[in-house]
């Protein structure tokens, strides 16, 4: 068993709450500004002062619509402005934001809603209306549902006008670090999505630290960053509050308008989950690779996670491959941060595994990106790599007020200013969960004696052959998954003679690569699976991630399929986290073709 604590670097008050910060800085520096809203195609700032105006305008609208401290609002939209400005309303008013994915079906939603007990429902869309509309037994606990593309604040707005601001501040300044702030529910990976019980002091505290210790040189004076993250998620959510308590400059995009909106905004720093990264490097060798510059790239790439694991070693990179990188910075890296907005210094990974190559490379391009884990039962952050404490490969230190813990199992233990209160209504499950004050994560990790931590695998997807070895899929998954050919892919072998895998091809990539391949470029998804060359490649793929474990632990054969995994198809999570269960359950005759012809082949033998 190992164990390494951080200690606390910032002491919050017990009596501080989510809006402190923002409406003491609306008093002491209204004019300083906080956020930037995207207005045509230029972003107009917005200050302090005018943007506590416009969430109390929100919050006295809710107080005149009966909403009372406790009571759960849901909010189901894409990151956007109003979602930051609705979120800071239901808190001024002392009430639980209970946060939806704006992909959610009708039923994700009527379990969300009818679950957390919410007395009101504001949604982005009119679509969203409609998928509202198909619960056919609404909740009678559900007495509102607001539109934000329908003028939900102006129309909140507008009903608060009688209530006072002295009404607003009892309200306000009634709840504490104790109270509940938000109920954020589970990805369902495993089962029903349970709520977890955040309270206002697990935010404010967790930040203030983090910002403090972990990630006090990304947030510097004039920083800013674009989210695009879900806000459904904690992650972001995490991020939105720290930027409000700091005082980074917070702006909101989504994946369609990403590009052009990086590009105008100019982020300093970013937060995102490893396949955005994985796309951005993926989709830049395959552009290289159609336009003839090849193996500029992959000595571009080549030179930049050299450069990257120099700097850990002793004397740093030598004077050669400085000069290499030099060259390279002008054709290739150059390119890529402006791609991102020319300012981007620094990236926050969290959600899954990076993947060393990919930390290197960035690293060396001149972006380095902070791999951190954590879970929505921790607020988020259990760890973080900082500029300052950086080890490629792993998840980082534990955050200022964390203790992690590896039990003799490999489970990595947490306890610290991070854990939830508990799953909503499910007192059985969170006894399970936490046991003495220590949250059981359910991941498998190893940590150093400095209190690097490196996550290994989940302890419930631990394969056991029908041999009697023990096997963790994600190492093998995160190295195919690199592969600029691979979407996603599933490794299985539980009860089975040896180790398999379910592959899917990544369409944006099978264009370019086509061209470049000389392939037809109307070529089918049934036809480029067959295709010897990429079945060639994906070959040379899975040799490649074998390497990494030992034969018995490696994969024998794979099955590419026909579709790629997707949240509209349920076999990934808003997070875009493989639900593992549900794709070995729908891709059965699939696993069942691989071990059968292996069968076969013995028989004839």
């Amino acid at each position: 068993m190992r164990e390494f604590s951080a200690p606390l670097m910032v002491e919050v008050p017990e009596s501080t709450n989510l809006t402190d910060a923002l409406f003491s800085r609306a008093r002491s520096n209204p004019g300083q500004v906080v956020l930037r809203r995207k207005s045509g195609d230029s972003w107009s700032p917005v200050t302090a002062s005018q943007f506590v105006a416009e969430v109390s305008g929100a919050a006295k609208g809710l107080i005149a619509a009966g909403i009372e401290p406790g009571d759960r609002v849901a909010l189901l939209s894409r990151t956007r402005y109003e979602w930051t400005l609705l979120d800071y309303a239901i808190w001024a008013v002392g009430a639980v934001t209970v946060p939806i994915y704006e992909t959610s079906s009708a039923e994700q939603i009527e379990w969300i809603v009818t679950d957390s007990g919410a007395k009101a429902l504001i949604i982005e869309t009119a679509e969203h209306a409609a998928r509202v509309d198909e619960i056919a037994d609404k909740p009678a606990h559900l007495k509102h549902v607001w539109r934000i593309d329908d003028g939900a604040v102006a129309a909140l707005t507008k009903l608060g006008a009688e209530v006072s601001d002295e009404t607003l501040e009892e309200r306000r300044t009634g709840r504490t670090g104790a109270d509940l702030a938000t109920l954020i529910y589970t990805s369902g990976t495993t089962g029903r999505p349970k709520g977890c019980e955040l309270s206002h002091g697990n935010f404010v505290v967790t930040t203030r630290n983090a910002i403090k210790g972990a990630l006090s040189e990304v947030a510097m004076e004039g920083s800013s960053t674009l989210l695009f993250l879900p806000l459904a998620h904690v992650f972001a959510r995490l991020i939105q509050v720290a930027c409000i308590e700091s005082g980074i400059v917070l702006g909101h995009s989504d994946i369609p308008n990403l590009l052009p909106d990086l590009a105008s905004f100019k982020p300093t720093f970013l937060l995102a989950v490893p396949r955005v990264f994985e796309k951005v490097y993926n989709g830049a060798e395959q552009k290289a690779i159609a336009g003839g510059k090849g193996k500029i790239f992959k000595a571009a790439a080549d030179t930049a996670i050299a450069y990257s694991k120099a700097l850990d070693a002793p004397g740093g990179p030598g004077l050669g491959l400085k000069l290499k990188r030099k060259v390279f910075d002008l054709l290739v890296y150059r390119k890529l941060r402006e791609a991102v907005g020319g300012q981007v210094k620094y990236a926050v990974s969290g959600g899954a595994a990076l993947g060393e190559r990919l930390g290197h490379f960035f690293r060396g391009v001149g972006i380095v990106i902070l791999e951190g884990y954590g879970l929505t039962e921790t607020t988020a952050p259990v760890s973080v790599n900082r500029p300052s404490a950086l080890r490629v490969g792993t998840v980082g230190q534990p955050v200022p007020g964390v203790t992690v813990r590896i039990a003799d199992d490999g489970e990595i233990l947490v306890k610290g200013v991070n854990v939830m209160q508990g799953y909503w209504a499910n007192e059985t499950a969170t006894k399970e969960a936490i046991e003495d004050g220590w949250f059981h994560t359910g991941d498998i990790g190893t940590m150093d004696a400095d209190g690097f931590l490196k996550i290994t695998g989940r302890k419930k997807e631990i394969l056991v052959t029908a041999g009697g070895k023990n096997v963790a899929p994600a190492p093998l998954e995160d190295r195919l998954r690199a592969h600029p050919l691979i979407s996603q892919c599933v490794v299985i072998g539980d009860g089975r003679k040896f180790i398999s895998a379910l592959i899917t091809l990544d369409n944006e990539a099978l264009g370019p690569w086509a061209q470049a391949h000389g392939k037809p470029a109307d070529m089918t998804i049934e036809q480029l699976r067959q295709d010897p060359d990429v079945r060639a490649a994906i070959d040379a793929a899975v040799a490649e991630a074998n390497k990494s474990v030992s034969r018995a632990e490696s994969i024998r054969k794979y099955r590419i399929l026909d579709v790629d995994f997707s949240e509209a198809s349920g076999h990934l999570t808003p997070s875009l986290k493989v639900k593992r269960d549900r794709v070995i359950k729908d891709f059965a005759a699939e696993i069942e073709a691989i071990y059968s012809e292996d069968d076969a082949e013995a028989n004839k033998s």
